[in-house]
């Protein structure tokens, strides 16, 4: 049975998935900066990679993480909404103060 695909939100409302994808964010090593077990990294690892967050690459005994843009996406889409449309509100609110300062 597969499982869905991890909604993009409930994967970075994690502050240990928030803090690993910073951490990649200036190639830095993930393991020795967190204060919880390999395998807890691990699993944080297997659902940042399910999500399109990262690509992984084995490397000998060691993988390597890299950030990847697909994971962002749903986010990105899901703020740029927002962002249209404030600024939508900010211009009518714009428009309005204009039309009441000329008269």
């Amino acid at each position: 049975m597969t499982q869905p695909d991890p909604d993009a939100f409930q994967v970075v409302a994690d502050p240990s998935r928030r803090a690993i994808l910073q951490l990649l964010s200036k190639n830095n090593s993930l393991a020795e900066n967190f204060d919880m077990s390999r395998p807890a990294v691990s699993k944080h690892i297997k659902i940042l990679y399910s999500a399109g967050f990262i690509s992984i690459k084995d490397i000998g005994r060691e993988r390597h993480c890299t950030l990847k843009q697909d994971g962002f996406k749903e986010l990105q889409d899901w703020i740029s909404y927002f962002d249209k449309f404030w600024a939508g509100k900010l211009k009518k609110l714009e428009t309005l103060l204009n039309q009441k300062t000329k008269k």
